[in-house]
C-alpha cells in the first residue's frame, strides 16, 4: 500500500485541506505533505495521531479500498451496457459506491425506443445529442432534438424518447439521483 496517496485520498474525501488536517491532528502541515509526497514513512504512533485529526482508526485505513472512489477514467471496454440491442445505455463508473449521479453514452438504433409506456422516475435528467436525431417526449410537450442540441427536466414527469431516423442516435446523459 502506497501510504502517502492513500493518506491524501482520505485527506480530499473528506474535504480537508494539508493545514487543517495538521491543525486537527496537531502536527505540522509539512509532516502531513511529506507523508502524502512519500518523503517520510510515519511510524504508527504518528500515523494514528494523523488520523485522528480525520477522524479514522488505523484499521479503517489499511482496510478500505479506495480503489472504486479514486477511479477517474474509463475505456469503452469499461462501460457497463444496461439497455439492449436496439437501445444502448452505457453506465460510467457502474461499480463505484454511493454515486449520486450517473453518467451514460446512450446510442439508439433506427426506429429504437424506451418502450410505449412512459417512463417516470424520481430526480432531474439532462442530455446532449450528439449525432443523428431523437424525439422526447416529456409530459404534453414533444420535440425533435438534433446534434448539438440538448435536454433538461424533471424525472418525475413521464416521458420517453424515440429514434424515429434511418441512422443511429447518440446522447451522453446524465441523470441524479442515479436511476441505474
Amino acid at each position: 500500500m502506497d501510504i502517502g496517496i492513500h493518506l491524501r485520498t482520505v485527506r480530499k474525501m473528506h474535504g480537508l485541506s494539508q493545514r487543517e488536517l495538521a491543525k486537527r491532528a496537531g502536527v505540522t502541515n509539512g509532516t502531513i505533505s511529506l507523508i502524502e509526497q512519500n518523503r517520510v514513512s510515519p511510524s504508527i504512533s504518528s500515523l494514528r495521531k494523523v488520523l485522528a485529526g480525520i477522524p479514522m482508526s488505523l484499521g479503517d485505513f489499511f482496510t478500505t479500498d479506495f480503489s472504486n472512489t479514486t477511479k477517474v477514467f474509463y475505456g469503452q471496454d469499461e462501460l457497463t451496457n444496461l439497455g439492449d440491442r436496439d437501445v444502448q445505455l452505457w453506465l460510467v463508473a457502474a461499480n463505484r459506491r454511493d454515486r449520486s449521479l450517473s453518467v451514460m453514452r446512450e446510442i439508439y438504433a433506427p426506429g429504437a425506443d424506451t418502450g410505449d409506456e412512459m417512463l417516470s422516475h424520481e430526480g432531474e435528467e439532462g442530455g446532449v445529442v450528439v449525432r443523428g436525431r431523437i424525439e422526447i417526449t416529456v409530459g404534453g410537450s414533444r420535440q425533435e432534438l438534433g446534434p448539438g442540441e440538448a435536454y433538461y427536466f424533471d424525472s418525475s414527469v413521464p416521458h420517453r424518447f424515440r429514434n424515429l431516423g434511418d441512422e443511429a442516435c447518440e446522447i451522453v446523459s446524465a441523470n441524479s439521483p442515479p436511476t441505474f
